[in-house]
């Protein structure tokens, strides 16, 4: 039997049945169309019951077809659905998040937004198609985080580009999510001083240690060997 990555916890909420769904490790592990965790299961599942729901996700992507289909199920559901990030919402987790009618994020949860990948054997021609195929798809992702953050799809793709790290306030101001877990909660008298959030972008971190790497004397070489052992130690 196929290990399911969602888990379904009622609650009695008076005469309105209320539900939590967590979404907890990689999203489809094994395979999404096997034979036990299926499109139709989770389907069955989400319309089992009525009333609003709210998902709670903790994951760091995994199958983007099984993300997509349930982000589309979670967007067509009749109640208010919203989604609370545990700790991580990466990849193809930070899309179906996007599905939230609000979207809150722990203040200790970071979500993450990169360009699909894939595996890909053949020539040149099967390689160009992967291409292809991978533009296509960063295309229908694309759409998804237009249309919660009403972002210029230019930028979309630059930060997609760039494997960017948003911790929650920056989700906030880029308006991936829409709120903080427990920030009402603050007793903190200087709730008037605004707190810019923090991105972290690889891409940007990866530039950044090469100039340090590389040194600054012509004179000076260091063997590429080195320089590739050096950025792997430092980019894990």
């Amino acid at each position: 039997m196929k290990r399911k990555f969602w888990n379904w916890i009622k609650n009695d909420a008076g005469d309105e049945e209320e539900r939590t769904l967590v979404l907890n490790g990689e999203i489809s592990d094994e395979t999404w169309y096997g034979d036990e965790v299926t499109p139709a299961l989770f389907a069955k599942e989400l319309n089992a019951g009525s009333g609003n729901i709210t998902v709670w996700i903790n994951s760091p992507g995994g199958d983007v077809y099984a993300a997509a289909q349930i982000y589309n199920m979670l967007m067509e559901y009749k109640g208010d659905v919203t989604v609370k990030v545990d700790a991580l919402a990466a990849s193809a987790a930070s899309v179906i998040a996007m599905a939230g009618t609000t979207v809150l994020m722990s203040p200790l949860s970071l979500m993450m937004i990169h360009n699909p990948i894939t595996v890909a054997i053949g020539d040149s021609k099967e390689m160009q198609k992967a291409g292809e195929m991978l533009n296509e798809v960063k295309e229908s992702i694309m759409n998804a985080y237009e249309i919660k953050t009403g972002m210029d799809r230019k930028k979309i793709s630059h930060l997609m580009d760039a494997e960017s790290w948003f911790n929650a306030k920056k989700a906030v101001e880029l308006g991936f999510a829409d709120g903080i877990l427990h920030e009402g909660e603050s007793t903190d008298e200087s709730e008037d001083v605004a707190m810019e959030g923090m991105m972290f972008s690889r891409t940007a971190v990866t530039n950044s240690l090469l100039t340090k790497l590389i040194p600054k004397k012509p004179e000076a070489k260091v063997p590429i060997e080195q320089l590739e052992k050096r950025l792997q130690l430092l980019s894990h």
